[in-house]
């Protein structure tokens, strides 16, 4: 009988989707799930919500909700995160403050300004859970679904000792869309994915011992399909592998297809495909306000539903039981792809049994594949040394090496973006305060002047530029 440990429990959506997986899960008869939040109305809302779902189907288990942590955490054998620091108040800056200065994100919630500052919000909070876990669970195992993914596993495998796995569903959805994009049952389809999280690749998709790529390849290239898929498809495209993010999101992780008005009409205006300027946050306005007018949880009919394509239930009940679960993980890079850093976060595939978590060894992604992840990986480390260190340099490079940001804009109006964002956002980044970005900037020439450059030998600039000749 486990203890189930939800931080972030107030996720009106996602907990009663994890809730409703976990009780559906036989193994977990009798469990006991702590509720936690800084929220008691949001929580009590969730379990009144599971007690009906308990009571309707004559489940054994326990509810309970609480505003203290180490009250939730203290004997649990798993701990799953879901959390948002600052919520839409701070999204919004996130949004905003960079769209004020021409960085045009659809999500903003993994990599680009938005998902640094998230990032940065995030690391105190975390690294709390990190001390408190290794103080009342040890053991227990935590499972990640807070974003940016990539960055908070970072952060989490740079500064605490959490037995921590990142999880998402973009490997399964997008196994979804190759199955139908083919039209081979994804049942029958063996594949093997592996890249970082928002960018992992599908290095194999074989049915029945045939390749699916010159296919996929072929059907991607006619308007119908590509419509759907205009990034990843083009991406597809140069690359030659698809992966497991969508054109909202993987428009925002590299620098070509967000970065002027052209590449916004050429990339990004199919509304229905995700990729529209602010697209995730204008859907968060909207669903808070849905919510706020309407209890949703308090016409749910308390039927169990069939468990979703959610990770999470899965991988508990192969702990439990010892029947190996195989799923897509985050996990920090213990030599499991060789060309990308050993302190990056990657997504390879994992097994999970009655041990543990067993993750693959997959060797070397194509070259062009480990770099597109590599862009990404940087702003990701530098990120969560910035939010563990609360240094404001670090996050001003985390920002100025982001593909989109750069794409855009100089290092000086990076500088002021990020400042200003920093001092918006001051009252959820606790590591940074009394600490200020320093204010530099390029030389002011005085308009309708010409300065005269300072003499240098010809011989020396030769020399620097290209080193002595003969050498």
């Amino acid at each position: 009988m486990a203890k189930i440990a939800i931080i972030g429990a107030g996720s009106i959506i996602f907990c009663k989707t994890l809730l409703n997986d976990l009780f559906a899960t036989p193994v977990l008869k009798g469990s006991t799930y702590a509720l936690m939040g800084p929220t008691m109305w949001k929580l009590e809302k969730m379990r009144t919500y599971a007690q009906r779902v308990i009571d309707k189907n004559k489940l054994s288990a326990t509810v309970y909700c609480t505003t203290d942590r180490r009250d939730a955490l203290g004997g649990a054998d798993y701990v799953i995160l879901m959390f948002q620091v600052g919520g839409l108040d701070a999204y919004r800056h996130d949004y905003e403050i960079p769209m004020k200065y021409g960085v045009d994100q659809c999500i903003g919630d993994s990599l680009g300004p938005g998902g640094v500052f998230r990032c940065l919000r995030t690391a105190p909070v975390l690294m709390g859970i990190g001390k408190d876990v290794e103080e009342l669970c040890p053991g227990a195992y935590v499972l990640n679904y807070v974003n940016p993914m990539g960055a908070v596993c970072t952060t989490a495998g740079r500064a605490t000792s959490l037995n921590m796995v990142g999880l998402c569903h973009g490997v399964q959805t997008t196994l979804d869309l190759i199955a139908g994009y083919t039209d081979v049952p994804k049942e029958k389809i063996d594949y093997l994915c592996a890249g970082i999280n928002h960018m992992a690749w599908f290095l194999k998709i074989h049915s029945e011992g045939k390749d699916l790529y010159p296919l996929l390849k072929a059907n991607m290239e006619k308007p119908a399909y590509y419509k759907n898929e205009k990034v990843r498809g083009e991406v597809m495209r140069h690359c030659g592998y698809f992966m497991t993010e969508s054109t909202g999101h993987l428009s925002e992780y590299l620098p070509w297809f967000r970065k002027n008005r052209a590449a916004l009409d050429r990339y990004c205006d199919e509304p229905a495909f995700g990729g529209e300027t602010g697209a995730y946050y204008k859907y968060s306005i909207m669903v808070a306000e849905k919510f706020a007018e309407t209890d949703v949880l308090s016409i749910e009919t308390g039927e169990l539903e069939p468990r979703s394509k959610e990770y999470c239930s899965y991988i508990i009940e192969a702990i439990e039981t010892g029947v190996p679960f195989r799923f897509n993980g985050n996990v920090r890079n213990d030599g499991f792809i060789a060309n990308l850093p050993c302190d990056a976060t990657v997504e390879v595939p994992i097994y999970a049994d009655k041990e543990g978590l067993h993750p693959f060894t997959v060797g070397r992604l194509p070259v062009q594949l480990a770099a597109l992840n590599q862009s990404n990986v940087s702003v990701q480390g530098l990120a969560a040394d910035a939010g563990i260190l609360g240094d404001p340099e670090l996050a001003f490079w985390a920002v100025a090496m982001d593909p989109l940001t750069s794409a855009v804009l100089t290092l000086k109006e990076t500088r002021d973006m990020v400042r200003e964002m920093l001092e918006a956002q001051a009252q959820w980044l606790p590591q940074f305060a009394g600490k200020s970005l320093a204010q530099k900037g390029h030389i002011e020439i005085p308009e309708g002047t010409v300065p005269a450059p300072v003499p240098v030998d010809p011989a020396l600039a030769i020399n620097a530029r290209f080193g002595k000749l003969g050498e």
